[in-house]
């Protein structure tokens, strides 16, 4: 709708909206009447805020628009069920989808379904069973209604209520939409029952749903269902050489878990895959294979190749035969790079042994702090009592990282003496970017007011003395947890002062929910041009602020710091190790959209831990749909998505 159409009183009633949204405020006046609006987009947006923010006093209301005229604000409200999983909404819900013809079900339908699996009770699975049970004879069917597959791959959401036994016949479906469906829902749930089902799988013509079930078919799920594991790991086995580069990457993580020496060598011949990343998964099972040949195709590895697989050939070696990775990481350490630095450090925390702890104690001196934070972090793995005699030193640290890790260290030996250091440390801490080192150091306050009402008094009076308030509404939330008095002193973590103002919701109101504003963006990357449409009337707050990230240049130059093949490339951190952030939080605004091939999400620690990091999906990914935000999607440049592997550039983003 253009904007010089609109009613001016959508723009206030959306602006009260999403401030009660973005404060995670229940303002049951702002959003009754927004629920009524006469513009779809304000019902709509009121629908999903009530789903956000989480109280289940908006059920009532949601079920009544799940009535409403326009469709779109039904399945909005459908799909905020879904997020309250609220039981008492269920005999409503059950109603709709098993009174309505299935081939007539919807876009509300589909939601619908994930709301009823959402709940995950006995009652739901008892929704789904009869539903399923009704539609068998449809598993034969080319074209079958599109709910049976949409019901299909919501099964596994309601983990122990799934009805795994009327599952099979699906799996043997002509439609594509309806295997998938079963197959996704038995890979998730990994029920001993499913595990012959998911052995046919590797012989389906699809190659998600190949993928689906090698990733499942792990030793830990084969012995759970009394399989021989040789005999599992023989099937996985044919997949590595599969034509499909998912498929692959997907057999080799299931190998890496049998531990079985005796694969390496077939493991071994994907080392050369003409694919980036199957290279790196393949080099990453001969870690988990281990035996001599797993550790000479490693040792090769070392010294050649992009980091990505030099890095993983290293921390494979250490694992393996930590003898042999102890030079090479001695000489990665003293590298003018931080990041080979920083992977020197991981591998001896693997390497172990006098001469790679002393090493790793060196290193906590280190100028740069992401390599003292790895430092940190493979000492904890190597040798924790040489962090525990450091602990309350490091806690003065310049670095977030080695801050956050120390606290966390203290939090398991908890000391009524550390008390004085720790509040020191969350002053400290107050400046800082993120959260991190002021949240474990409540973690850690907390621990030690557990030891006693002595020792709750003393954390209490030490640390609402010197700060008696707190903005930051995550380390309320931790607070609010770990310390008793916390609530009573500091306030609840909701609602949240988010520092914009009524002017501010009105404008992100206008430019991208009511407006006819298509933003995107282009990211310039070693590997090739992405183009990313954004989905801004879903996520105003985030794409807005990802926007204004790529106008202050703050993500050129930095790199992909996380890329695990055939799930997700992951860059935005400014410190390129995953500790950084943009120096504001985010709170989640998630939606329909779903996780399908190179959909762009905003990463988490945790619900409405948001920021600049950001990823990209390399392949479908139901299981995050409803949980992380979705910001946008690559409609041009997968191939080189698919080309990225750690540590590469991202030149610039830039709007186009």
């Amino acid at each position: 709708m253009a904007l010089a159409a609109q009613d001016e009183s959508a723009v206030e009633a959306l602006a009260a909206v999403m401030a009660a949204e973005d404060g995670r405020r229940y303002d049951q006046a702002v959003l009754d009447r927004g629920a009524r609006h006469a513009e779809p987009a304000v019902r709509r947006h009121a629908a999903l805020a009530m789903g956000r923010i989480g109280d289940r006093g908006a059920t009532r209301i949601l079920l009544e628009l799940l009535e409403d005229p326009d469709s779109t604000v039904q399945a909005d409200a459908a799909f905020a069920l879904g997020l309250l999983r609220d039981p008492t909404a269920l005999p409503r819900l059950r109603e709709i989808v098993l009174t309505t013809a299935p081939d007539e079900q919807g876009p509300t339908h589909f939601e619908i379904w994930t709301a009823i699996a959402n709940t995950a009770t006995p009652e739901a699975g008892a929704v789904f069973r009869e539903f399923l049970a009704r539609r068998a004879a449809d598993a034969s069917s080319n074209e079958p209604p599109l709910a049976l597959a949409h019901a299909l791959a919501e099964v596994w959401r309601l983990g122990t209520a799934a009805p795994v036994n009327v599952l099979a016949p699906f799996t043997a479906s002509p439609a594509r939409g309806v295997r998938y469906g079963a197959y996704y829902s038995l890979a998730r749930l990994r029920a001993p029952a499913g595990i012959a089902l998911l052995l046919a799988a590797p012989d389906d013509p699809d190659d998600e749903i190949r993928a689906v079930a090698a990733r499942a078919l792990t030793r830990e799920f084969a012995e759970a269902a009394g399989r021989d594991p040789g005999g599992v790991a023989a099937t996985i086995r044919r997949l590595i050489d599969d034509p499909v580069p998912g498929v692959r990457i997907a057999a080799l993580r299931a190998l890496g878990t049998y531990a079985d020496p005796a694969l390496a060598t077939a493991v071994a011949d994907r080392v050369s895959d003409a694919e980036p990343n199957v290279r790196v998964e393949a080099l990453r099972t001969l870690r988990g294979l281990g035996g001599p040949t797993a550790a000479a195709a490693l040792a090769a590895q070392v010294g050649s190749g992009t980091f990505a697989t030099r890095r993983e050939a290293l921390i494979g070696l250490a694992a393996v035969d930590p003898g042999a990775a102890l030079q090479p990481a001695g000489t990665w350490i003293t590298d003018e790079r931080w990041f080979m630095r920083a992977t020197g450090a991981e591998a001896l925390g693997l390497v172990r042994g006098d001469t790679a702890s002393a090493w790793l104690l060196g290193l906590l001196d280190d100028a740069d702090g992401r390599v003292a934070a790895r430092a940190v972090e493979a000492l904890l793995e190597a040798s924790p009592a040489a962090i525990d005699d450091r602990a309350l030193t490091l806690l003065q640290h310049e670095d977030v990282g080695v801050r956050a890790l120390a606290a966390n260290r203290l939090a398991e030996r908890p000391d009524r003496a550390q008390i004085d250091p720790l509040v020191d440390a969350y002053g400290r801490a107050l400046v800082d970017p993120t959260s991190d080192a002021r949240i474990a150091v409540i973690q850690a306050l907390g621990a030690i007011a557990q030891n006693g009402l002595a020792e709750r008094i003393a954390v209490e009076e030490a640390l609402f003395r010197r700060f008696p308030d707190c903005d930051d509404y995550l380390v309320r939330q931790a607070a609010a947890r770990e310390v008793p008095g916390a609530a009573a002193r500091w306030g609840p973590p909701t609602p949240i002062a988010t520092g914009r103002d009524v002017g501010d919701y009105r404008d992100l109101a206008r430019r991208f929910v009511l407006g006819a504003s298509a933003p995107g963006v282009v990211i310039e990357t070693e590997r090739g041009q992405i183009a990313i449409q954004l989905f801004a009337a879903d996520a105003p707050l985030s794409v807005n602020a990802f926007l204004q990230l790529a106008d202050q240049h703050f993500f050129d130059g930095g790199r992909w710091h996380r890329v695990v093949p055939d799930f997700v490339v992951q860059g935005g951190d400014p410190r390129g190790d995953g500790w950084g952030g943009p120096g504001f939080v985010l709170r989640d605004e998630v939606s329909r959209h779903e996780f399908t091939r190179g959909t762009v999400g905003i990463a988490l620690a945790g619900p409405d831990t948001g920021g600049s990091q950001f990823f990209i999906t390399l392949g479908p990914q139901p299981h995050l749909n409803g949980t992380y935000t979705v910001i946008g999607r690559v409609n041009s440049g997968m191939d080189q998505v698919d080309r990225v592997t750690q540590g590469d550039r991202i030149r610039t983003i830039r709007r186009r």
